[in-house]
């Protein structure tokens, strides 16, 4: 990752970003409505943590057949992205809960889920939400040399199978958290004296990882070998499906929202300054997809509103829908692009086409 320091643009002639902002205010102000979750949320919330848990406690508790097992860590696999999405993530912005308590509670629902708060935060809240699909500087954009999101990235042979087997690895999204990913960005951020907020102390840090993954571990793989009368494989692959259903959604949902065509991947002058300022920077390299979709709003936790999430990410979720009406009529009266797709499954093809293209062998320039 660079280190280079960069700066968006403060020209906005037109005052887009002030007018917006303005709007979405008068919203929550005529609506009399808070910015942050209300009971629907803590609804989900419930509803998230039972699809998640319960099946887990099924298991341990109650004699079932071996193949209904197995399915129940396909359950647990889209409960743990459930939560992730609607409810780690609200927490861990600081828009679950106007109470700083409710959100650290709610955010601290990844150690559960395999990462790591820290880590999380830095990752996504410093580096994706401030360089969103900057090479460089926006870690979602990096895959090492497996896959190529983007055509700054260095191209190898294997890239043009990669809208073949890209999917074949998105699965192993949380499962790296939980083995490997968490380790070498707690050693690369600390090194960096990177953090949202205060900077950790070192020892405390590493303390709260090691603790964390110990106690996971415990909870996930030692005690069902403990309990249950199976042999250790089977509670590892119990434990893979369950990761692997989770890492698969989770994967598709944020490749949908920035490793598309319409998302653009601008560089940095060489002074480190952005063409754009921060929220026109937003707008053009964000997609939304499935809109219209109730179960695709519910379940991903209005991560398909990408582009409301990355201009008002301390707004929850539960508001995307009706303020989504007001960017885009907002971005259309700017003349600014509003980048969507009507249903996900359009989205979906649309992203697999992109790999292809980003799979290819770039034509050498002369």
């Amino acid at each position: 990752m660079s280190n280079q320091v960069l700066s968006f643009s403060r020209k906005d002639p037109a005052k887009f970003f002030r007018t917006l902002n303005k709007r979405v205010n008068e919203y929550f102000k005529e609506n009399n409505i808070k910015r942050t979750g209300n009971w629907k949320l803590w609804v989900k919330t419930i509803i998230m943590f039972t699809i998640f848990l319960a099946p887990y406690f099924l298991i341990l508790t109650i004699d079932i057949p071996q193949w209904a097992q197995l399915l129940l860590t396909i359950v647990m696999g889209i409960g743990m992205a459930g939560v992730g999405m609607n409810v780690m993530h609200d927490g861990n912005h600081g828009a679950f809960s106007n109470k700083d308590w409710v959100n650290r509670l709610m955010g601290s629902s990844i150690y559960i889920l395999a990462g790591n708060v820290y880590n999380w935060q830095v990752q996504h809240n410093v580096l994706h939400h401030t360089y969103t699909n900057i090479h460089g500087h926006d870690e979602d954009l990096e895959a090492g040399r497996v896959l190529r999101f983007s055509r700054h990235s260095e191209w190898k042979w294997h890239h043009k199978f990669q809208h073949y087997y890209s999917v074949l690895l998105y699965g192993l999204l949380t499962i790296n958290w939980a083995i490997t990913t968490d380790i070498k960005q707690m050693k690369s951020y600390m090194k960096r004296k990177l953090s949202y907020g205060k900077f950790p102390s070192p020892i405390a840090n590493w303390s709260k990882l090691v603790i964390s993954k110990i106690i996971y571990v415990s909870i996930w793989i030692v005690i069902p070998m403990a309990v249950l009368d199976l042999a250790w494989w089977k509670i590892l692959l119990g434990f893979f499906i369950m990761h692997y259903t989770a890492g698969l959604i989770l994967s598709v949902v944020f490749q949908l929202a920035h490793v598309m065509e319409e998302a653009e991947m601008p560089l940095p002058e060489q002074d480190g300054t952005m063409k754009n300022t921060w929220a026109i920077h937003q707008l053009k390299t964000t997609v939304n997809f499935g809109a219209k979709s109730r179960i695709i709003n519910w379940y991903t936790g209005g991560l398909n509103h990408q582009v409301e999430h990355h201009i008002f990410p301390h707004i929850s979720h539960i508001h995307y829908t009706k303020i989504a009406e007001i960017v885009k009529e907002t971005a259309k009266e700017f003349n600014l692009p509003y980048n969507e797709y009507k249903t996900t499954r359009k989205a979906i093809a649309a992203h697999f086409k992109y790999l292809r293209q980003m799979g290819m062998k770039p034509v050498l320039q002369s």
